[in-house]
């Protein structure tokens, strides 16, 4: 599966978002690529909101991993800090990645700085940030990563 969609506002963002949530099921990892200020952490909190999650959504670009509850556990996970899979692995996130024990749905902000931290990957979302109102997703399936 790979889905193309240009997106002009936070409405649309949060429609593709509840679209997207509708397919997740624990365990799950999905990628979000995207320089910085592209809508990775507005995706995010689309999601968590379409799962029925309550709470304030941030980014954790500091703390390195929020949880959050909905319809099941959210982690998401900020990698822009780290600058290998050693040092993620060092901070006791690689059972977050190890599908026996997840209990939830992960997402991870800048996954190639811990490229190989990763088991089976289901999904990655690219976006592009085009303008200041105009995003690219690209979501696609990831089979074999």
């Amino acid at each position: 599966m790979k889905a193309k969609m240009e997106i002009f506002s936070l409405a649309q963002t949060e429609a593709l978002a509840k679209a997207f949530s509708e397919i997740l099921k624990p365990p799950m990892i999905v990628l979000l690529v995207g320089d910085l200020g592209s809508g990775k952490t507005t995706f995010v909190k689309s999601v968590a909101k379409a799962l029925g999650c309550d709470e304030l959504v941030t980014s954790p670009t500091f703390t390195l991993h929020n949880t959050y509850e909905g319809k099941f556990t959210i982690h998401h996970f900020d990698m822009y800090r780290l600058s290998s899979a050693e040092e993620a692995r060092a901070a006791g996130f690689a059972e977050f990645f190890d599908k026996r024990t997840l209990d939830g749905v992960v997402f991870v902000e800048w996954p190639e700085n811990v490229e190989g931290l990763f088991g089976k990957v289901d999904f990655v979302v690219e976006i592009s940030k085009i303008s200041d109102r105009r995003r690219e997703f690209v979501i696609r399936e990831a089979k074999g990563l």
